[in-house]
């Protein structure tokens, strides 16, 4: 007997949240509007790079949800698994530059995305795609958003989907020992596991990269993407390993790159079955998505990461 079509790509689960980035216009400071959400980010990074993705999740009746219907109808996005809560809001974040960095603030209590439950899953949506992605704040956001997302990974499972897994851990969230042992349950069940090495280093108390590495494959992935910051990803498979350096640019915000890498990894990969290869290229992509401000807007299409790449490997040629 066939196992289900799988005409998607990828589809993620989780929080969209709308971004409203601060910026200095002659001396003026104005927010501008823009969308953000770690699983929504990756879903655009992914659909930018070719893939045929959806969301899932929910959102408010509101025009931050309409907002985002209207991205996902440009980016060729699948949001029909997206529920709109009558009477409900849109999370929002956001965003301002200090001299240390950007600093994000939160209005997300309450929000259609933080009441979830695993009713608002829908199986039939998880089963038409290769790959699910999920990530730690999917988790965090809520005891129902948890349960939803173990339940989405359930449906995965049952289909014959992978599992993609993104700690981005948040410690205002959720205190560290829960997280933990949620977040470590869930990658026993995923394919790949992205952790970061800041995130890693508190959720397994290792130091070392490739101690950190060996430890999530011991807990059953059969890919680690452990990002390093400016020196680049360690890619670990069973059977090799390799650190993917990173693109130097002028940055500017890097406040999306994390998602766009994790976009566009998962669709150079599913694209050609190299993770390393696929390091490379997010790499690239999460380089060029810092030289502009905000979470989506600034994400490449695979048209300037390929030339990108061009560029930089004529140059060492």
């Amino acid at each position: 007997m066939s196992g289900p079509v799988k005409d998607l790509d990828l589809v993620t689960f989780g929080e969209p949240l709308m971004e409203l980035a601060e910026v200095d216009r002659d001396g003026e400071r104005l927010y501008l509007p823009g969308h953000g959400g770690d699983t929504a980010n990756v879903a655009v990074a992914a659909a930018r790079q070719g893939a045929r993705v959806a969301v899932m999740g929910a959102l408010g009746d509101d025009a931050f949800g309409r907002s985002f219907r209207t991205l996902w109808d440009r980016e060729g996005i699948d949001h029909a698994s997206v529920r709109t809560r009558p009477g409900s809001r849109t999370g929002i974040y956001f965003i301002g530059y200090e001299a240390e960095g950007h600093v994000f603030t939160y209005a997300r209590a309450g929000s259609a995305a933080s009441v979830v439950t695993p009713a608002d899953i829908e199986a039939d949506a998880i089963a038409r795609a290769r790959v699910l992605h999920v990530s730690g704040i999917s988790q965090a956001i809520s005891h129902s958003a948890c349960d939803a997302c173990f339940a989405a990974i359930d449906a995965a499972r049952a289909a014959g989907t992978l599992v993609s897994y993104d700690t981005n851990l948040r410690l205002a969230l959720w205190p560290l020992d829960r997280a933990r042992a949620i977040m470590h349950a869930a990658i026993r069940d995923a394919a790949v596991a992205r952790p970061g090495l800041d995130d890693a280093r508190q959720l397994t108390g290792l130091t070392a990269p490739d101690a950190i590495a060996d430890f999530y494959l011991g807990l059953g992935p059969r890919i680690v993407a452990l990002t390093l910051g400016r020196d680049g990803v360690l890619v670990a498979t069973p059977e090799e390993r390799r650190v993917v350096p990173a693109w130097p640019v002028a940055a500017i915000d890097a406040s999306g790159a994390g998602d766009t890498f994790g976009g566009a990894f998962l669709a150079e990969w599913l694209r050609t079955g190299d993770p390393f290869g696929a390091a490379e290229y997010a790499n690239a992509a999460a380089a060029l998505q810092t030289l502009g401000h905000g979470a989506v807007a600034p994400m490449p299409r695979r048209e300037a990461v390929d030339a990108f790449l061009a560029e930089r490997r004529r140059q060492v040629a």
